[in-house]
C-alpha cells in the first residue's frame, strides 16, 4: 500500500498501521484532512499486511478538534431537506473504521470535539490522558447537531441521558468521567499512554488474522437480538476452528503449559507467548 498522504502520517510495523494526524495548527477536520480520512480508511481496510490500526495525533493538546465550521456554512441549504435513501459520505467513513475486519484503536492524548470524537466514537477502543483528554460535542451551542454519527454512537457507548448531557450541553468532557461513563477504555498518566497502546496494538496483531476478524465480527452481533447474537458466535466459532491458525495455537498452547495449574495462573503470559511464537 502506498499510505501517500500530506497529513497522515503513516507506519506500518508487525501487522500494526500507526496513522498520525497531523493539521496544524489544531488538528481541525478540513475538506483536505477529510478527504484522506476517507481514503486512508479505504486503503488500510483493503491492507492485507495490518491487523490493527491506531489513530494518534502529532498534537499533544488535539486528537481531532471538530470539523470546519467555515466549511459547515457553505454546506448547500437552497432546497429543502430530504432523508437519504443511504450513508452520508462521512458517516461511510466512519462506518469503515467501525467495521473493517482489524481492530481500531484512537490514542487521544488532547481534545476530541464535533466530528474528530465521532470518529473516535467509530473505533473500537479509545484511552486518554488524565487531565489532558477532553471530549465535546460542541454543535447544539453552534446551532446544529452531531452529524457524523455522534447521536447514535454516544447514546450506545455512555447511554441516554449522558450522551444528552454531553450534547446539548455541548461542554467538555473531562477524561475521568469519560473513562466512567464507558467513552473511553481506560486512561493513563501522559507518558504511559503510547506504551501501552503500542503494546496492545502488536500484542493483538501477532494473534491470528482470522481470530481477530471473526471476533470483532461476533462482538459487532451484540446489536442483534441475544438469540440472533448467540448464533452468529456459534457459527463465528465454527468457522474459526476450521482454521490452521486455530488449530496451531491451541495445540501449541498445551505444549507450553495450557491447562496445568502454573500454565494457568499466569494464562495472558501464555497468550503472548503464542502471539511471540
Amino acid at each position: 500500500m502506498a499510505y501517500d498522504y500530506q497529513r497522515i502520517h503513516v507506519q506500518v510495523d508487525r501487522g500494526v498501521c500507526f496513522a498520525t494526524l497531523d493539521n496544524p495548527p489544531i488538528n481541525l477536520i478540513t475538506r483536505e484532512l477529510y478527504g484522506e480520512l476517507a481514503a486512508f480508511s479505504s486503503e488500510v481496510a483493503a491492507d492485507e499486511a495490518v491487523r490493527v490500526v491506531v489513530l494518534k495525533s502529532a498534537d499533544p493538546d488535539f486528537f481531532l478538534a471538530h470539523f470546519d465550521v467555515e466549511t459547515i456554512l457553505h454546506f448547500p441549504t437552497d432546497t429543502p431537506a430530504e432523508r437519504m435513501p443511504g450513508l452520508s459520505e462521512y458517516h461511510q467513513m466512519c462506518e469503515r473504521f467501525r467495521t473493517m475486519p482489524k481492530a481500531t484503536i484512537c490514542q487521544i492524548e488532547g481534545r476530541a470535539g464535533g466530528g474528530g470524537s465521532e470518529l473516535a466514537m467509530a473505533c473500537d477502543m479509545r484511552f486518554g490522558v488524565k487531565k489532558r483528554t477532553r471530549i465535546c460535542q460542541m454543535e447544539v451551542p453552534l446551532g446544529i447537531l452531531p452529524g457524523g454519527t455522534g447521536t447514535q454512537h454516544l447514546p450506545r457507548l455512555v447511554g441516554r441521558g449522558r450522551a444528552l448531557e454531553v450534547i446539548l450541553g455541548g461542554d467538555d468532557l473531562d477524561a475521568k468521567t469519560a473513562c466512567a461513563w464507558g467513552y473511553l477504555n481506560r486512561i493513563f498518566k501522559r507518558r504511559e499512554i503510547g506504551p501501552f497502546v503500542t503494546a496492545l496494538a502488536y500484542r493483538i496483531a501477532s494473534f491470528p488474522a482470522d481470530a481477530i476478524r471473526r471476533a470483532k465480527a461476533a462482538v459487532d452481533a451484540a446489536e442483534l437480538s441475544l438469540h440472533e447474537g448467540m448464533v452468529e458466535e456459534a457459527y463465528q466459532f465454527q468457522e474459526l476452528l476450521r482454521t490452521s491458525g486455530a488449530q496451531r495455537n491451541m495445540r501449541r498452547f498445551l505444549e507450553i503449559g495450557g491447562q496445568t495449574r502454573e500454565g494457568e495462573l499466569e494464562v495472558g503470559r501464555l497468550g503472548g507467548r503464542l502471539g511471540e511464537e
